[in-house]
């Protein structure tokens, strides 16, 4: 395997050991591959059975990205090979991308995610594993699937749904990039440190006196980030979300359509309030309705069942939803004018949606069966 992930353990002074996984392809902004993704499920599953690792680390290389999202080109390419087929490629790809996501939640020992510079889609999956989420001054944080056709995927079905009012339903259909304020907000990250502070805090994590009890080590982790955190709250910058909940609120209220005109008129100064605007608009009529779809869903379902409903939304999106046209109009051929199955949101289909939000698989033949 090429080194676009790299596997390392570092010594501390306790006897125990730091697993420390890197993302490492910085030109591609350390986006994710399916090679990616089967090397760190092997290393992490070994790690997290291994009574000498106190703790795991992933990172980004550069100074750019934590990680962009998955890279989905392979998965574009053999759609459009076989149009209106659920392909092994986009199966594969989100089964286990899902399945190295709910590793991370389920792990047991801490797993400190560094979200410095850009944590997007499939970043943010990773990062949403994490029990100890730190964003930096760098951090920009964003789900931005409806800009090709998709939906905020990786468990963005559980936590978009426990955000504050209506915060979840906004940051799926606008794309909004969030801040390292806008982030503690809505608990996607739980400690704030300066962005060149990771090799202080790697030496400082060396001096912890880890032990084998994984919820001493939680409770060490915690003490040590929130005594590092401490001095930075000052230096915070302002959380847009925070500040205008209220109105955020108000302009995602009602159903879909009526979200639709409020976007459609609003007249706003705030320029990132213009941007999200124009993102969501501009947006995938499809991906409203699943976004939609998917807000509706509540708090009811498990992370393991919001896996489940995602993995048959997302393979259908490849096959019969606007995902291929999104990805070549931002990826492939970047012309950023894609051509959407549907006009606007009030000419979407309602039959499409169903065919999309329904599971291609009986309950005992899911790919993620097995999750629990």
């Amino acid at each position: 395997m090429t080194q676009d992930v790299i596997f390392q353990t570092l010594g501390t002074l306790s006897g125990q050991s730091i697993g420390v996984v890197t993302l490492n392809i910085e030109k591609a902004l350390n986006a994710l591959t399916l090679d990616m993704v089967d090397a760190m499920q092997v290393q992490l599953t070994r790690w997290k059975s291994d009574d000498s690792i106190a703790c795991v680390v992933l990172n980004g290389a550069g100074e750019k990205a934590f990680c962009a999202g998955g890279d989905v080109r392979a998965i574009y390419h053999a759609s459009i090979a076989n149009p209106n087929n659920i392909t092994e490629e986009a199966c594969e790809f989100f089964t286990k991308e899902y399945q190295l996501d709910y590793l991370l939640h389920q792990f047991g020992k801490p797993v400190m995610v560094w979200g410095d510079g850009i944590v997007m889609g499939g970043g943010l999956g990773l990062m949403a594993g994490g029990s100890h989420r730190i964003v930096t001054d760098r951090s920009r944080i964003a789900m931005p699937e409806v800009t090709i056709g998709l939906y905020p995927d990786v468990g963005g079905s559980y936590f978009l749904n426990r955000m504050p009012g209506k915060t979840g339903l906004f940051l799926g259909l606008t794309a909004y990039n969030m801040n390292a304020a806008d982030a503690l907000y809505v608990e996607l990250g739980n400690y704030y440190l300066n962005s060149d502070e990771k090799e202080p805090l790697f030496d400082a994590m060396a001096e912890v006196m880890w032990s084998q009890d994984n919820a001493e080590n939680h409770q060490r982790l915690s003490d040590l980030l929130t005594d590092l955190s401490k001095q930075h709250i000052a230096t915070l910058p302002t959380s847009h979300l925070q500040q205008f909940q209220q109105q955020i609120d108000l302009l995602m209220a009602g159903d879909i359509l009526d979200v639709h005109y409020q976007l459609s008129t609003l007249n706003t100064e705030l320029d990132w309030l213009k941007r999200a605007q124009k993102t969501a608009l501009a947006g995938s009529p499809i991906s409203w309705h699943l976004i939609f779809e998917q807000a509706a869903l509540g708090t009811e379902l498990s992370l393991a069942d919001c896996f489940k409903w995602e993995l048959g939304v997302s393979v259908n999106c490849c096959s019969m939803g606007d995902f291929c046209e999104g990805v070549r109009a931002l990826l492939i051929d970047k012309d950023r004018q894609p051509k959407w199955l549907f006009a606007d949101v009030d000419a979407v289909d309602a039959n499409k949606v169903t065919q999309l939000v329904t599971s291609p698989w009986a309950e005992d033949k899911h790919p993620l069966a097995d999750f629990t």
